[in-house]
């Protein structure tokens, strides 16, 4: 029997929706895998919709959702460990998990256990590289690992710790990992169908408010640049407040169709999972009857179709 369900999508493919009404039928509890619903403020722009996560009137407990503030830099290595730490402590208390998300990388550093260790402060290493330009700095960690996450290219401060964790870890064993017999479940959406829901969703989320969350945010002292690498809705709709964007017309247009982009490399990076390794059972369009029955077909979880005879 499986100790984790996993289930992952394209944005707005409503894995969400599919993980919730499995988890009310398991008894089990919810792991965001996310790499932005882990910062407090990030709600509309973020896709948290919390209101998902009921069920006939039940609340479905979730975890790693709204547990860093924005001044935090929060790695793929700080998520493996709140991952694992939390994944542990439902086994331990016989509550079944199911990981829901779309972030690749941080689903791949869960499912294939990536070799990560905490990385302290190397002052004299960064002293060192200060003095490289943003190629040169790239070069080096191109060098050092191979780059999943290519913000990391295009923003000093990240490329810097980038290459601080890639040489500290070439020095250091990682803390033993969890073991984890994950069955993998994907939401799938005719492509058409996908863009649809993608820009309905979008449009929902200007008239709830998107715009003026951005607002708050740089009130409060979250700069341009930082906006600019938590996300497209914020990246797009920070241009907007700053007049780049002319009119919300235009702010609709150009992010629905850079969502739509995105929703394609997370397919992308979906399919180069299966490639390595990961076995991906896909359902059409979230079907909860049919992820019930892959679950059951391929051996049970938990109270899916692992019932005693």
């Amino acid at each position: 029997m499986k100790n984790l369900l996993v289930i992952l999508g394209p944005t707005a493919s409503g894995k969400t929706r599919l993980g919730v009404e499995l988890a009310s039928l398991a008894g089990a509890e919810i792991l965001s895998v996310d790499s932005r619903q882990v910062y407090r403020g990030l709600d509309i722009g973020s896709g948290k919709d919390l209101d998902e996560y009921v069920v006939d009137g039940k609340n479905i407990p979730y975890h790693l959702i709204d547990i860093v503030d924005l001044d935090i830099e929060f790695s793929v290595f700080d998520f493996q460990k709140r991952f694992f730490e939390t994944f542990e402590s439902l086994q331990q208390r016989g509550t079944p998990a199911i990981a829901v998300g779309g972030s690749g990388f941080y689903l791949e550093a869960v499912l294939k256990a990536y070799r990560m260790v905490d990385v302290p402060p190397d002052e004299d290493l960064r002293s060192e590289l200060q003095s490289l330009s943003l190629e040169e700095l790239g070069q080096r960690l191109e060098k050092l690992r191979e780059v999943h996450n290519t913000t990391d290219l295009e923003d000093r401060e990240r490329l810097i710790r980038a290459i601080e964790i890639a040489e500290y870890t070439a020095r250091h064993e990682p803390e033993p990992a969890p073991e984890i017999d994950a069955l993998v479940l994907g939401v799938r959406w005719d492509r058409i169908v996908l863009r649809r829901r993608i820009r309905d969703r979008l449009t929902a989320r200007l008239r709830g408010g998107l715009v003026e969350e951005v607002e708050h945010l740089h009130s409060s002292g979250v700069s341009w640049e930082k906006l600019s690498f938590l996300g497209l809705e914020y990246r797009f709709v920070s241009e907007y407040l700053k007049g780049e964007i002319r009119n919300s017309n235009d702010l609709k247009q150009k992010l629905g169709a850079a969502i739509c982009g995105f929703a394609k490399k997370q397919e992308t990076w979906f399919r180069r999972m299966q490639r390595r390794g990961v076995v991906i059972h896909w359902i059409d369009e979230g079907d909860v009857s049919e992820a019930h029955r892959v679950v059951e077909a391929s051996g049970g979880f938990s109270g899916i179709g692992s019932r005693s005879t």
